[in-house]
């Protein structure tokens, strides 16, 4: 932890002074408010976040310290790196209490090069941006921190996050393996837009053999893996950008293969299917979000990190290219898509994350919806205003 001064810095030129921790320095991005009161540590190291800066809510920080260790279960990582842009809290807890933990928080975020920000009136900054929208924004501390028409100005030269292009940048360059725990009952070919490491973990709890590949990676080379399913990632970045992984998907759905898609990967299968898509004024992230199971009729609170949606109709059965579907679960704040269902295809898709790191339960079934379209036995899948109570 640092003295230092620090200041964020927004576009529309507001300024928040605190303190700086983590390196010292400076670091653009689009600053996006954070809601969960737990998993900071799988929130920075959510692929996800890659170009944004976030605000955690929760009033205090740092206070379980990092948790390190040689493999997911020794350690609280969802990639092997930190991708915020920047952190910005409220109160950074000066010593962790944590049994399991490594290090502390600011000695992590120096050691990556990630800029934060403490003492900023969070709250304040929360609710400026649920009515402004999510913006670019710098975060400056140490020598860093210039005049304020300086720093806005610099601010203003960055891109936004509409257009971005970011698959690439987090995608893995190579095919890797995540076995099956005990015996092996599919292989599952994980397109990888971003994942966290604990997805293939799931799939490997129902004995599921997933190889994680790169964005670029073709049918054919899906199929030279003895794939019996495809698995769409989360990850960052605009959706309107990736016309290759879209005409994939075209080419799963056309080949009659399972599909499974979290979060970008619900974006991916509804340009695919046809929808549009669009960017949210701020967007969903944390572990609290209620959402509609339009199949169930069951309400989940769930995992979210997403600032873009799809815009498709809901209550409706469309025709599509690939056959009907439907908006298979809405967010129960602001009606927003949170997932899709094929009727006449083995593919569906979720905007949420259903793997709990870190996040409630309530959603980890579809890992089990996913096994059943596996097995060629996916549950009944009512059309919309059939759903159970």
């Amino acid at each position: 932890m640092t003295d230092s001064p620090a200041a964020l810095v927004l576009e529309d030129g507001r300024v928040y002074r605190g303190t700086g921790f983590g390196a010292e320095g400076v670091t653009f991005g689009e600053v996006v408010f954070q809601t969960g009161m737990t998993g900071y540590q799988e929130t920075l190291t959510d692929p996800s976040y890659r170009r944004q800066v976030v605000v955690a809510t929760a009033p205090q920080i740092g206070n379980t310290g990092w948790v390190a260790g040689g493999d997911r279960a020794a350690n609280d990582d969802e990639s092997d790196r930190i991708w915020v842009a920047g952190f910005v809290v409220r109160d950074l807890s000066p010593q962790p209490s944590n049994w399991r933990s490594t290090s502390d928080l600011p000695t992590e975020m120096r050691a990556q090069g990630v800029v934060g920000i403490s003492g900023v009136d969070t709250r304040a900054l929360t609710r400026h941006l649920r009515t402004a929208g999510a913006m670019r924004c710098g975060v400056f501390s140490g020598a860093a921190v210039g005049s304020v028409d300086d720093m806005v100005a610099q601010v203003l030269q960055e891109p936004g996050m509409a257009g971005a292009n970011l698959t690439d940048e987090v995608s893995t360059s190579e095919t890797y393996t995540v076995a099956a725990h005990g015996e092996q009952r599919f292989v599952v070919a994980a397109v990888d837009l971003g994942i966290k490491s604990n997805t293939p973990q799931m799939m490997a709890a129902r004995g599921i053999t997933t190889h994680v590949v790169p964005a670029t990676v073709t049918l054919e080379e899906i199929r030279a893996l003895g794939a019996d399913g495809v698995f769409l990632s989360n990850g960052p970045g605009d959706p309107s950008t990736q016309d290759h992984l879209v005409a994939l998907t075209e080419q799963v759905l056309a080949a009659g293969m399972p599909l499974f898609g979290i979060c970008f990967g619900n974006q991916i299968l509804g340009r695919a299917l046809g929808f549009g898509t669009y960017k949210l004024k701020f967007g969903h992230r944390g572990i609290n979000q209620p959402v509609l199971d339009h199949v169930t009729g069951r309400v989940l609170v769930s995992a979210h990190n997403h600032g873009f949606a799809v815009d498709a109709p809901v209550g409706e059965v469309v025709d599509t290219p690939y056959g009907r579907a439907q908006v298979a679960f809405t967010n129960l704040n602001d009606g927003c898509v949170e997932g899709l269902e094929c009727l006449d295809r083995p593919a569906f898709s979720v905007q949420f994350h259903p793997e709990a790191a870190a996040g409630p339960h309530d959603a980890q079934y579809l890992f089990d919806r996913f096994i059943g379209l596996l097995e060629g036995t996916p549950a009944d899948v009512p059309a919309v205003g059939k759903a159970s109570a």
